[in-house]
């Protein structure tokens, strides 16, 4: 007598695969162009000078800020090691 039992698939079609992957490298190309668009801008920003960046119409760029939080009783434990 012939074994007729009927076994499941576990192999992820090619064309499910693909679309994902590509998907993916597209996500990624994005990112990349984006990141590199945005690098080019900053750069070409910091080459100008503030009388070039009124003229076209951006106001000077800030300093970074540095920002600290202190927790509560930070202070205090600080001192006491001292």
């Amino acid at each position: 007598m012939a074994h007729t039992e009927t076994h499941a698939k576990t192999r992820a079609s090619n064309q499910r695969l693909l679309g994902a992957t590509s998907k993916s490298v597209a996500a990624a190309l994005a990112a990349f162009t984006a990141w590199r668009r945005a690098a080019a801008g900053r750069r070409a920003l910091a080459d100008l000078t503030p009388d070039q960046l009124k003229d076209i119409g951006c106001l000077e760029p800030r300093a970074p800020k540095f920002v600290v939080r202190v927790g509560v009783g930070l202070m205090t434990d600080l001192m006491s090691m001292r």
